[in-house]
């Protein structure tokens, strides 16, 4: 897949301190990109460097392979952005509002407005002032503004800030359909775990502006990669389901906890394992896999590192 965005060993020194350091990772065409942190990790420093709006102290940030420092207006041409809220003409009508904002593009396309407004799921409220939007419908505006251009980078920043869940849903939907059908990459920054997890594709980690790890969201699991199972047995039949797992499998380890067994094995050997508990009688009530879930991670990747700090 193709590099839309590339950071390589990018640092930022605010009276000499570091607020980010030698962080360097891309982000593909047609991917959604998370890019998480605590707070005072240095995420929107580092967002506002990748649209020029602060300095980079050393390395470099390369957009659709042009250097935001020695190329900007090409680089910065391909890429379309909000940072924390996007900013409208309230008295404006939300066509006016992309018509005015496609002028300073240079260019009028109104198939191009129509087409936004109904992706953005608009177009029957596109005569009506902005002032009488919802949160949520500014947003979706927000995103089509962003996208007159037809940039290849999409750059958001808590997109979702202030939305109900509703709201939340729909701005996820619409950026994993940009991101398939318009071939964008998107970039988005947001402390929702569980949203983030169901949106994107990967994921950065930063800490202390340090990148700590990239998780793919996408990876498949191999045959002989460890599963983590939770199993539940008869309440009386627990002590015996453990010592039949332990002898089944040479080094699992079985924990047991609120009438559960929670172990790990590779996934293809489980039909065996409960055919040979099943064949010893053990009644199983249910065997489900024990997912880490995003927000499992984040916390053990950012509390481990800040142990070591």
């Amino acid at each position: 897949m193709t590099n839309v965005l590339e950071l390589h060993n990018v640092s930022r020194h605010i009276s000499g301190k570091k607020i980010v350091q030698d962080l360097s990772f891309s982000v593909q065409a047609g991917e959604v990109f998370g890019f998480l942190g605590p707070n005072g990790a240095g995420k929107t420093t580092t967002i506002r460097m990748m649209v020029g709006l602060s300095p980079i102290t050393s390395g470099d940030i390369l957009i659709n392979g042009h250097s935001i420092q020695t190329s900007y207006q090409h680089a910065i041409q391909h890429v379309g952005a909000i940072i924390e809220n996007p900013e409208m003409y309230n008295h404006l009508t939300a066509r006016q509002n992309l018509v005015h904002f496609a002028r300073m593009n240079g260019k009028v396309d109104e198939a191009r407005i129509d087409e936004l407004l109904e992706l953005v799921s608009l177009q029957h409220v596109k005569h009506k002032r902005v002032r009488t939007f919802s949160l949520g419908m500014k947003q979706r505006l927000g995103i089509a503004q962003a996208l007159i251009h037809r940039p290849k980078l999409l750059i958001l920043d808590e997109p979702t800030n202030g939305l109900d869940p509703e709201g939340i849903r729909m701005i996820r939907d619409y950026l994993r359909r940009l991101a398939k059908e318009e071939g964008l990459a998107v970039i988005v920054s947001s402390h929702l775990m569980s949203e983030m997890e169901l949106m994107c594709d990967r994921f950065a980690i930063i800490q202390t502006g340090k990148l700590i790890a990239i998780e793919d969201q996408r990876a498949e699991t191999k045959q002989d990669d460890l599963v983590n199972y939770r199993m539940k047995v008869a309440a009386g039949e627990l002590e015996g389901a453990q010592k039949l797992i332990d002898a089944f499998e040479e080094g699992v380890t079985v924990r047991e906890e609120e009438q559960y067994l929670f172990f790990s094995m590779p996934e293809q050997k489980m039909p065996e394992l409960i055919r040979h508990l099943s064949s010893a009688s053990i009644h199983l009530y249910e065997i489900k896999i024990e997912k880490q879930t995003l927000e499992d991670k984040f916390l053990s990747l950012t509390g481990k590192k800040e142990a070591d700090v």
